[in-house]
C-alpha cells in the first residue's frame, strides 16, 4: 500500500547563524516537507546533521533574560536556567529545544528529532552518506 520513503541526508554548518533561524530551516527538513511526496499524516523527512552547534549567534538581550522552566511537581518547585546558563552546561540544548517547539505536536514528533544529529564542532562521523 505505502511505498518505501527515500531518505536523503543534509548537512547544515550552525557556523554564525541564528539559532532561531536555523531552527526554522531545520524543521522542514525533518518533516519532508521539502519532498514533492509530502504527506502531513506519514513521516516523509530526512535525516539532518548539523555540525558548529556551538558557534550559532543568539541576538539581543537573549542570553540573560531568556529562561527555560521547569515544575518538580511540588508547591514552589518551579525552577528555571537561563539561556547563558544553558549553553554553558550543554551548547546543543538550545538548538534542539528551538527545532522540538517548532515540530508538530503529534505522535511523529520523537521520530523526527530522532533524525536530527547535532555536534558542537566540524567534526561528526556522519562523513560518507548515501
Amino acid at each position: 500500500m505505502f511505498e518505501d520513503i527515500e531518505r536523503a541526508w543534509h548537512q547544515v554548518d550552525g557556523y554564525g547563524q541564528v539559532c532561531g533561524r536555523l531552527a526554522s530551516k531545520l524543521v522542514p527538513l525533518l518533516c519532508g516537507k521539502h519532498k514533492p511526496t509530502y504527506q502531513p499524516q506519514r513521516d516523509m523527512g530526512d535525516y539532518v546533521v548539523v555540525t558548529n552547534v556551538a558557534k550559532t549567534v543568539h541576538t539581543g538581550k537573549a542570553l540573560d533574560q531568556k529562561r527555560y522552566y521547569r515544575h518538580s511537581g511540588y508547591a514552589g518547585g518551579l525552577s528555571y536556567v537561563t539561556l547563558r546558563q544553558l549553553i554553558a552546561s550543554n551548547p546543543l540544548e538550545p538548538l534542539r529545544r528551538a527545532v522540538y517547539g517548532m515540530l508538530p505536536k503529534n505522535k511523529l514528533r520523537e521520530q523526527r528529532m530522532r533524525r536530527l544529529r547535532l555536534y558542537p564542532g566540524a567534526e561528526h562521523s556522519h562523513g560518507a552518506q548515501p
